[in-house]
């Protein structure tokens, strides 16, 4: 049996990894609605921010984000974005019928409605099941299901460089010679 290619086990490392992420992190057409707790808010009704401090739980169905602060932003259409901060902030989305559970953390998390982009920052992880994907930034396209790691050296923070690692499928697929 003839060996994988580099460009081609790369394709195949990122298509399993997009499979791993949330398909609409927080889906502003749900009829769910995003109910947030927190110790305390501010919200300024003409700015359209809203600012919760201290063991913040965001959550839209099954879908939960919890950090020391979160900064909600409302545009006319609605949710326009969330930035979340924590040590670490993290993302749950339990498991589908298609698809694993998925636990992501970093020590900030963005989401921009407008943009359909989740972006993990600073000692990103993205779990699910036992594969994990590891960067100082990991942006994940939720419209077309697009996934980039940055490894960043140059603010020193990690190695410089992302890591992926894909448990085998088991007997899920075969392969003859």
């Amino acid at each position: 049996m003839k060996p994988v290619s580099s460009p081609l086990r790369c394709l195949l490392v990122l298509v399993t990894l997009v499979a791993a992420l949330p398909a609409g992190a927080f889906d502003m057409n749900s009829d769910e609605p995003i109910r947030i707790t927190a110790d305390s808010a501010r919200l300024d009704d003409n700015q359209g921010t809203a600012i919760y401090r201290g063991n913040v739980d965001v959550r839209q169905g099954d879908v939960l984000l919890t950090a020391d602060r979160v900064d909600v932003y409302r545009g006319s259409e609605g949710l326009d974005r969330i930035h979340a901060r924590g040590r670490p902030a993290t993302y749950d989305r339990p498991a589908t019928a298609t698809e694993g559970p998925v636990h992501a953390e970093a020590l900030e998390i963005h989401y921009s409605a407008s943009e359909n982009l989740l972006r993990f920052e600073q000692e990103a992880v993205v779990e699910q099941g036992e594969d994990e994907f590891r960067g100082a930034i990991i942006n994940y396209d939720t419209a077309n299901r697009i996934v980039t790691g940055e490894g960043r050296t140059e603010t020193g923070e990690g190695s410089g460089r992302v890591e992926m690692v894909i448990q085998p499928r088991g007997n899920s697929s075969s392969s003859s010679n």
